[in-house]
């Protein structure tokens, strides 16, 4: 059994700025683009900045491996770095540990994860007959071991002051230390159409739109870039909002 990802608390640091970003979902070169226009947004901000990924970093695009190699290197100059854990990246995680009973996770995006490791899940499992185990061992042996190491110590939650990053949402009315991490990672309703119930601002990803839903309480941010969609980058300065760009 996992343990409980980290719930980090950054309240009473002195950010300038805070970007956010989520779902990423194997798409490296929109990411690098948008942290290219963080990095000119914020090049004439004193002090330090805060980058937020808010998970998703595989699955369903092209280069997974190359977006965990990114998230694995050190942030860019002025910046703090915190990823959060998807639903995906948690499911990949799990097959890694256990891939019997989360063979689920090849049919959740996850064949162009496997080939961005040059691992060709369909050839082995139907042409050359090998077992979920065996097919598991050779993403083990394909994978720079820092890339596992980033999946497990990926966080659950960030607080900041009355701001809330997390996944996917929050079960409404309920204190950060009650919610689990499945809550975290996978919750849409109540939360979606109720709000956090508390005095937060949660900004959040994992429910796909055709842009940023500003909601009762919280801010969605994943504009499904995989999918044909945009890479939404939101902006925090001083408590306020606002959208720097969609690519």
């Amino acid at each position: 059994m996992q343990k409980q990802r980290d719930r980090i608390d950054l309240t009473g640091r002195d950010y300038t700025a805070i970007y956010a970003l989520s779902d990423i979902h194997g798409c490296h070169d929109q990411m690098v683009e948008a942290e290219g226009r963080i990095a000119e947004d914020a090049r004439d901000l004193p002090g330090r900045k805060l980058l937020m990924y808010l998970g998703d970093y595989v699955d369903r695009g092209p280069c997974s491996s190359d977006v965990l190699a990114h998230l694995s290197a050190p942030p860019p100059a002025g910046f703090d770095r915190y990823a959060l854990c998807g639903n995906h990246d948690d499911v990949f995680l799990r097959f890694l540990d256990d891939p019997d009973a989360n063979s689920h996770w090849l049919e959740f995006g996850a064949l162009p994860t496997l080939a961005s490791y040059g691992v060709d899940a369909r050839r082995l499992l139907v042409e050359e007959d090998h077992s979920i185990g065996e097919l598991r061992d050779i993403v083990v042996k394909a994978m720079p071991p820092a890339h596992i190491d980033l999946l497990r110590a990926l966080a659950g939650a960030v607080t900041f002051g009355p701001i809330l990053f997390v996944h996917a949402g929050i079960r409404p009315g309920i204190a950060l230390n009650d919610q689990t991490d499945e809550d975290l990672m996978w919750i849409r309703e109540p939360f979606l159409s109720e709000g956090p119930q508390l005095p937060l601002l949660v900004i959040h990803g994992h429910t796909p739109s055709s842009h940023p839903v500003f909601g009762q309480g919280r801010i969605g941010i994943d504009t499904a870039v995989s999918m044909g969609g945009t890479l939404t980058v939101l902006k925090i300065v001083d408590g306020r909002p606002t959208i720097l760009s969609s690519i």
